[in-house]
Order: C-alpha cells, then sequence, then structure tokens
C-alpha cells in the first residue's frame, strides 16, 4: 500500500513538473514574440494599385486569370488604371470582363464619351443596363443627344423606364438623384415567402442591406434590416421586425430642404415616395455624399460670385457666362460707392487728402466681417428647424463679435495709423502739433473702422436671413455683393465721420493751391 502511494505521489510530482515546465516554455515564446523596446513597428509601404493593375493587364495572363486578378482591387483602382491604359488594352477588357462586371468599373470612369466610341452602343447599352439607373444618367447626360437616343433605344424597356423616370424630375428635385435599385417586399408575407422575395430581386438588385415593405394597396409601409430577417426562425412573424416609422422623403422635394433631415439620420438609404406613397426608388448614402458636396460646391460658388460650379475642363466660353452676370451687376455697385466717395470729393478728400490713404483698409476690414458672418449665417440657416429667437440670438451674437473685433482692430489701427502719420507724413501747414494732428486722424479712422465693423456683422446675418424668409437661397448674397454693399456703408461712415469731426469740429481741412 506504501508502495503504491509512492508511486502515486511520484506520478503527480512529474505531472506538475511537466506543467512547470510546459508553462516557462510558454512564457518564453511569449516574450520573444514581443518586439524589443527599440524596435518600431513595420507597416507594410503604401500600396500603388493603379500601377499593379497596369502592369497586371500588361503581363500576358489568360483572360480568365487576368479577370481572376483583377477581382482582387477596387473597382475604383480598376478605373483609374482603365484611363491610362491604350485603347487597344481597353477594348480588351470590355470584352473579357463582360458588361455586369464593367458596369460596376464604369461608374468611376470620367470622361465617358471617347469610351463609348470605343466600346460601340450596343456593348454601352448592355453596360448602362447593369449599372444603377442614376449613375446611368448621370453618364447619358455627359454624352451628345445622338449617341444618347442610339443607346437608349438599344436598351430593354425596363432600364429605359427608369432612366425616364429619373430624367422627368427637375436637377434641384430629390427624385432626380434616386436609384431603382432596392428591395420591396409586401408586409402580408410569412418569413420564409420574404426570404425567397429577397433571394429573387437580388438577382436584380444588390441593395439588399435594407429592404423596404409596401401594404396590400402598394404604399409604403415601413423597412426592415436584412440581419434582422437572417436572425429570425420560420414561424417567426415579419410584423414585429418591420419599422413602420422608418424616415422617408418624397420625389419632389427639393434637395437643400431636406438635406438636414436626412443628415439627423445614420441610416444607409432613404426610399423616395410618390405624392400617393408608393416607393419608386431610394437614395443611397453614396448619393447623399454626393448630394452634400454638390450643394456644399454650389454655395461655395455663389459665394464667390458665380452662377454655379466650375472645373478644371470647361471650355472658357462657359466659364466667362458663369462669371459675367455678377461681375456686371458688381460693376454698377462699384459705380455706386465711387459716387458716394465722389460726394465728399471737394469736403473731404481736396480739404484732407491723407483720410484717402486709409480708405482701402477700413473698407477691407468691413467687406472681410461682413463675409464671415454671411458664411456663419448660411450654415446655421440650413437647419430648417431654427426658429425666430435662434436667429435672433444669431444676430445679437454676430454683431457683438463684430464689436469686439472692431474695438481691438481699432486700437491697433488707433496706434499703428498714429505713428505711421508722425514717422512718414508731414502736411506743410498745420493748425495744431503734429502728434495731435496725427492721432487726432488715426483716432477717426479708428472710429470709423470700429463702427463700420458693427454694420458690416449686422447686414452679413440679416441680408441672407431675409432672403432666406421670402424663399430665396441666401447664398446668392455672396461675397462680393456682401463686400460690395459694406463698401458703400463704409464710403458713408468712414468720410461721414472724418467730414463732421475733422473738418467741421476740429478744423483740421488745408485747402490746396488750384
Amino acid at each position: 500500500m506504501d508502495n503504491e502511494k509512492d508511486n502515486e505521489l511520484k506520478e503527480e510530482e512529474k505531472k506538475a513538473e511537466a506543467a512547470e515546465e510546459e508553462k516557462e516554455e510558454k512564457a518564453e515564446a511569449e516574450e520573444a514574440e514581443k518586439p524589443g523596446e527599440e524596435e518600431e513597428e513595420e507597416f507594410p509601404p503604401e500600396q500603388n494599385y493603379v500601377e499593379e493593375i497596369i502592369e497586371l493587364i500588361r503581363s500576358g495572363l489568360p483572360d480568365k486569370e487576368l479577370v481572376a486578378e483583377l477581382g482582387n482591387y477596387h473597382e475604383n483602382d480598376i478605373a483609374g488604371a482603365f484611363e491610362q491604359l491604350e485603347p487597344e488594352e481597353r477594348k480588351r477588357l470590355y470584352d473579357i470582363l463582360g458588361a455586369e462586371t464593367f458596369s460596376e468599373i464604369f461608374a468611376y470612369v470620367e470622361n465617358v464619351e471617347q469610351y463609348i466610341e470605343e466600346m460601340g452602343v450596343k456593348t454601352a447599352a448592355k453596360v448602362l443596363e447593369n449599372m444603377d439607373s442614376d449613375d446611368a444618367v448621370d453618364i447619358l447626360d455627359e454624352i451628345d443627344d445622338e449617341t444618347e437616343k442610339q443607346i437608349v433605344s438599344l436598351m430593354d424597356e425596363e432600364s429605359s423606364q427608369d432612366i425616364q423616370l429619373i430624367r422627368s424630375y427637375d436637377d434641384d428635385e430629390i427624385g432626380s438623384r434616386m436609384t431603382t435599385n432596392f428591395i420591396l417586399i409586401k408586409n402580408d408575407l410569412t418569413i420564409k415567402q420574404a426570404m425567397t422575395a429577397l433571394v429573387e430581386q437580388a438577382g436584380e438588385n444588390d441593395n439588399i442591406s435594407m429592404i423596404y415593405v409596401e401594404d396590400e394597396d402598394g404604399r409604403f409601409y415601413g423597412a426592415l434590416e436584412l440581419k434582422d430577417l437572417i436572425r429570425a426562425r420560420v414561424q417567426d412573424k415579419l410584423e414585429p421586425l418591420i419599422s413602420t416609422s422608418y424616415p422617408y422623403v418624397r420625389d419632389h422635394e427639393h434637395i437643400a430642404d431636406c438635406l438636414e433631415r436626412i443628415r439627423e439620420y445614420t441610416e444607409d438609404s432613404f426610399p423616395v415616395l410618390s405624392e400617393e406613397g408608393k416607393v419608386l426608388g431610394i437614395i443611397t448614402a453614396q448619393d447623399i455624399v454626393e448630394v452634400v458636396d454638390e450643394e456644399f460646391g454650389e454655395d461655395y460658388a455663389k459665394l464667390a460670385g458665380l452662377t454655379a460650379e466650375e472645373d478644371l475642363n470647361e471650355p472658357i466660353r462657359a466659364s466667362i457666362k458663369k462669371r459675367i452676370p455678377w461681375l456686371i451687376t458688381l460693376l454698377f455697385l462699384g459705380l455706386v460707392v465711387s459716387s458716394a466717395i465722389g460726394i465728399f470729393e471737394d469736403k473731404v478728400v481736396a480739404l484732407l487728402p491723407i483720410i484717402a490713404v486709409f480708405q482701402s483698409m477700413v473698407f477691407d476690414m468691413a467687406g472681410n466681417t461682413g463675409t464671415q458672418s454671411l458664411a456663419v449665417t448660411i450654415r446655421v440657416l440650413m437647419d430648417e428647424s431654427v426658429n425666430g429667437k435662434q436667429k435672433a440670438k444669431l444676430v445679437f451674437k454676430e454683431v457683438r463679435v463684430g464689436m469686439c473685433n472692431g474695438f481691438i482692430l481699432g486700437i491697433t489701427a488707433f496706434v499703428v495709423v498714429g505713428l505711421y502719420i508722425l514717422a512718414f507724413k508731414r502736411p506743410e501747414t498745420l493748425n495744431m502739433p503734429l502728434p495731435q494732428y496725427a492721432f487726432t486722424i488715426s483716432g477717426c479712422i479708428a472710429f470709423s473702422l470700429f463702427t463700420a465693423m458693427i454694420i458690416a456683422s449686422l447686414i452679413g446675418t440679416t441680408i441672407p436671413m431675409f432672403l432666406h424668409k421670402i424663399h430665396i437661397d441666401p447664398a446668392v448674397a455672396s461675397g462680393p455683393m456682401i463686400t460690395t454693399v459694406n463698401d458703400l456703408i463704409a464710403t458713408m461712415v468712414y468720410y461721414g465721420l472724418a467730414l463732421t469731426l475733422l473738418i467741421n469740429v476740429f478744423h483740421m481741412g488745408v485747402r490746396l493751391p488750384v
């Protein structure tokens, strides 16, 4: 018995020792895997996928192998490489990739007209049939009317109808940006029937992450996520999975009017409904990004005094046509400003020429302040939920900001301009000591700057609010327009104060010899 116990104890000791050794070896292995203190983590170098794809296409691989290899790259990178290929190399890709695969790449290609000419209208029609309808419309908009008619005539009836539907909307309506690539099922289906309907439609439509639901009358009922449908058991009911309060937009809504509402939600897509409540299409997250980018681009163009955005490849004639309307308007506004200065020519400029030296400083600061307030106001007005009290608060805030900035810049101008006049400007005739002369003028300039910046802040805030109130895009109160209006106000303030304080009160005018 004692021998048996001894043997058992020895066996347990061996097991314990073996376990301890294994534990130590594991710890040593983990320690060896840790990078040293002085070692830096190595990251793979940034890949130039476009160059890789070009080399791959020119490597001489058989067609099937080339197609398989290209499947490892994103369509945008393939499109980037596509534009750098020779025409013969591109023609090979048209053939071996097929219309369905190439349609995903073609959505990223720019300057499509020459590529459509290379592939021919028949191939182009097949490619566009396989594209999302909104992307197909974008491409058709880039080509000439004759080629467009030929391509549309060769497309299948369903694709042609989708394109015709999207084109029936104005460019500023949300319906013009929707795609008909979505899944739609009835609300009275079982889980099994819903899965069957999904599989049947997924062959044509690949936007399947969100499934839209209609009632027995064909009106929008709600939406459900694909993951919820997959997780559901066959015996479960479909109704509890449907979100009946899912957000939507109307097809004729203006894009600018519904952007803020769309932004408040984090959904990947939104259904676009007709007036009768039927689902006509959807707006995807990618569409939303493009719409927001274009809206901000248009507002930026308007702030620059343009009627629309310009791009690098736009013809000179088109750029001139966009710019000239505002420039003509601003020319006449500039004449008004010049006329206002002319009013003070004999009363101020002729008697005190030094005043004209510093007018641009006052005008520029007033224009800059007004443009800043304009930019802030337009950004706030994008939120349609902003009420009258909040708008009044914004006006009060911008005026206070203008007042504080004007005070700081006014003090700076008082000191700097005064010292500048002392150092570089010595009039021949003075009716007061030079320091008094210098700082009296700089004081008038400083007070003018202070006043002009307050008024500019008020104008830059209230003009876009007024335009928004009367349903005019506030971005039309562009930077150049605000600047010119502020120039006019600053002229009256600057020369008015100079006439009142310097000429009439301090009698500083010196009549120049004729």
